[in-house]
């Protein structure tokens, strides 16, 4: 009985994650107000956008594309601030523990760079970015994407072919598209 139950509810979380792909956002849409969690998991405060913001989903902390991925992000936070960006944002589909000791272990002495936790993918998912990694992840995960807005409106969304590739989603790449 477990097994025909468990088997049903990764059958509807696949459908899910399927249906939400397909409401992926896009330029000119908008992110809407959620409460995020950043320090703590018992603590979520508002994601307040203004001015320009990249906001960079990741399929898992650690991962080792991942771990590849965001440290451009750090190393060239004032360049991205002479662009004019107000704030980088790193969602992952992880607990805010695990977001805290991911940022801290790629930036040991610090970063400006908001690494957030999107423990039940409410955030990606609303966003139509996520996708199903439980063969390898265990359960649902973002897809490896850059978004440039201003203020809560999408200037432009970029998203990997496949969640280990690092090509539009890179740091270099989103630096010259700005």
């Amino acid at each position: 009985m477990a097994s025909v139950l468990a088997s049903a509810a990764h059958a509807a979380h696949n459908v899910a994650a399927s249906l939400l792909a397909h409401f992926q956002i896009q330029p000119g849409g908008t992110i809407h107000s959620v409460d995020v969690k950043e320090d703590a998991p018992n603590k979520a405060i508002p994601l307040t956008l203004t001015g320009k913001n990249i906001i960079i989903g990741v399929p898992g902390a650690f991962t080792t594309p991942c771990n590849s991925h965001i440290p451009a992000y750090i190393e060239n936070f004032n360049a991205f601030k002479e662009k004019g960006d107000n704030a980088i944002y790193v969602f992952g589909v992880n607990d805010a523990f695990v977001m805290k000791a991911w940022k801290e272990s790629l930036a040991p002495n610090g970063t400006p760079i908001h690494f957030i936790a999107d423990d039940k993918g409410a955030f990606v998912g609303s966003l139509g970015l996520i996708f199903d990694a439980t063969g390898l992840l265990g359960g649902p995960r973002s897809k490896r994407f850059a978004i440039v807005t201003e203020g809560n409106k999408v200037l432009s969304v970029a998203v990997e072919d496949a969640p280990p590739n690092v090509t539009v989603t890179s740091a270099k790449s989103v630096l010259a598209s700005l």
